[in-house]
């Protein structure tokens, strides 16, 4: 990872130098940017996918569209835990301490760069995925519009969706401080996990990060018995919004704890 310091009087450094020294850090990594293009473009590629094997005129076709940014979402909690592992695998976490001591401000200093970067993208995933499924529907079925009950609110919280699942990780990264470890955790916590979870008692499975994506944020018609009978009552769109943002809430307290209080 590339190591640059801001240059600031001793002593003197406030959040506003943290920050920038985190995105110079974070723009300059090309692996940054081409895991943010991959998960858009996977995104897209799985709604135009769906969207012209869409046959079900009176399904939730938004959530048709909107059915990349699932899988998406796994790089983008990888990615937020690389942000602050990465840092920890090369040694360069010393020299970011010694440029901004203050652990507490430089994780929110991480957090906010991160977060913000990972909304602009998600939410232009989202936004490009929502059209490109419709424009892919075939068979006479007419596009979703932004117009319609709950399609606007769809679209946006699934973009939110990539924020926050980026702070969990960066969260569970900042807990775990190991690059493979934390992938692990991210892997296994957000979608290996839940989904077990999920198939073995439904009433818990709801208030999982996986099926909160797919079944509260990204839908507008939930559905919340399947063919074989089978109901899994999802959260509403704002309450699973609610518990995604804890759960990354939860991770980020518990990671900058830690990284107060631990050696570098």
């Amino acid at each position: 990872m590339t190591t640059l310091t801001v240059r600031v009087p001793a002593g003197r450094y406030g959040f506003r130098h943290a920050a920038r020294m985190e995105w110079i850090k974070l723009r300059s990594l090309r692996s940054t940017w081409w895991t943010l293009v991959i998960a858009a473009a996977g995104a897209v590629g799985i709604g135009i996918a769906v969207g012209t094997n869409t046959v079900n005129r009176a399904g939730d076709l938004t959530n048709n569209a909107l059915a990349g940014i699932v899988p998406s979402l796994l790089l983008i909690g990888v990615l937020g835990a690389l942000a602050m592992t990465g840092e920890y695998s090369s040694g360069t976490i010393r020299t970011t301490l010694a440029a901004a001591p203050r652990r507490p401000l430089l994780l929110s200093a991480k957090a906010l760069v991160f977060g913000a970067m990972a909304l602009a993208v998600g939410e232009a995933a989202s936004f490009i995925s929502f059209f490109a499924g419709g424009a892919a529907l075939r068979h006479g079925i007419a596009a979703p519009a932004l117009t319609q009950p709950g399609v606007l609110r769809a679209v946006l919280l699934s973009g939110a969706g990539f924020c926050l699942v980026g702070l969990l990780g960066m969260g569970l990264g900042a807990i775990i401080r190991h690059s493979g470890a934390a992938i692990g955790a991210v892997v296994g916590g957000v979608y290996v996990i839940p989904t077990a979870v999920a198939a073995a008692a439904h009433g818990v499975g709801v208030y999982t990060p996986i099926i909160i994506i797919g079944n509260s944020l990204t839908t507008t018609k939930p559905e919340p018995c399947s063919a074989d009978g089978q109901c899994l009552h999802p959260l509403s769109a704002w309450a699973g919004l609610g518990l995604l943002g804890l759960y990354a809430a939860v991770a980020l307290a518990a990671g900058c704890w830690l990284f107060a209080r631990r050696d570098a």
